[in-house]
């Protein structure tokens, strides 16, 4: 008996090992949250909610809540294991409007954004709703700060204003502050300009918004384009051609990442991958929006 129990210990710490050490990419289709492999296959619906993040080591996806109440919306941080469903909604923030999570590199800690007393601040918990910080308070007359990422070393956070890319520790000091028109000409951002750090914590995934003509007729807006940004040396390196529209963009690893795009005539956004050589690109996910990779 005593043998028996041992094999079933052993193979059952066989099977969570093999679902941890998997990757996945975790995205959002029509206000829910999906996950798939790598390769964008096995499409698996895991929860209702938006803007998915899914754990360093793919056992589980931080998301956001949002249910009406009367006129407005109310938003809160989730967390659900993929294997089991389980979920824990994190309402005991002081806050009905939280938003954007994103995973500490060493799954301890989840930095998201939320709204109090008419200001956005930047605030950090842990995954099971506990130990609930503020990091950087916004203020009134002063830039809301946007799409937050952890450093790689989880000593300090990435931030946009849409004018400029900041490093902030995490006492709320800023550490480094770039100017987003002076790293690329021609370029800006917007509330949902996205930053993703990579892997090895050297750059910057940036999505940008380009003052180029898009030459499309069903296109409404700048052309967006995927910008690599070295931080030792502020050096920028556009990714995508002005005939591949890119936005949204995360790593997958430290030369190839994730994006969107939507092809002429298309009425949805794709998932895409694509090098950082910009060579190779290919679509893996159809209809499909703000993709995260576990690691």
């Amino acid at each position: 008996m005593k043998t028996w129990r041992l094999i079933l210990a052993l193979v059952f710490a066989c099977t969570v090992f093999a679902a941890a050490g998997e990757r996945k990419i975790a995205f959002e289709r029509n206000d829910a949250v999906w996950i798939a492999k790598l390769d964008g296959t096995g499409e698996k619906k895991i929860a209702d909610g938006i803007f998915p993040s899914i754990s360093p080591d793919g056992t589980r996806v931080a998301f956001t809540t949002s249910e009406k109440s009367g006129t407005t919306y109310v938003r809160h941080i989730a967390v659900i294991e993929i294997e089991s469903g389980s979920m824990k909604v994190f309402k005991d923030v002081p806050s009905d409007n939280s938003y954007y999570p994103s995973w500490s590199p060493d799954g301890k800690h989840i930095l998201f954004t939320l709204r109090q007393n008419e200001v956005w601040d930047l605030a950090t918990i842990a995954p099971d709703g506990t130990d609930f910080q503020i990091v950087k308070k916004g203020a009134q007359n002063e830039v809301t700060l946007y799409s937050p990422c952890w450093a790689h070393d989880a000593g300090s956070i990435f931030c946009q204003d849409m004018t400029n890319i900041y490093q902030i520790g995490l006492d709320g000091h800023e550490l480094a502050k770039w100017p987003i028109d002076k790293a690329i000409p021609n370029g800006g951002t917007s509330g949902d300009g996205r930053v993703d750090v990579s892997p090895d914590g050297k750059r910057l995934l940036l999505s940008i918004d380009m003052g180029e003509e898009a030459k499309r007729k069903d296109w409404d807006g700048p052309l967006p384009a995927l910008w690599t940004f070295e931080i030792a040396t502020q050096k920028a390196v556009r990714i995508t051609s002005r005939s591949l529209f890119g936005w949204d963009g995360c790593w997958m690893d430290d030369e190839n990442v994730l994006f969107l795009s939507q092809a002429t005539g298309e009425k949805s956004a794709s998932i895409y991958r694509i090098s950082t050589s910009g060579k190779i690109s290919k679509r893996l996910i159809k209809d499909a929006r703000f993709p995260s990779v576990s690691h």
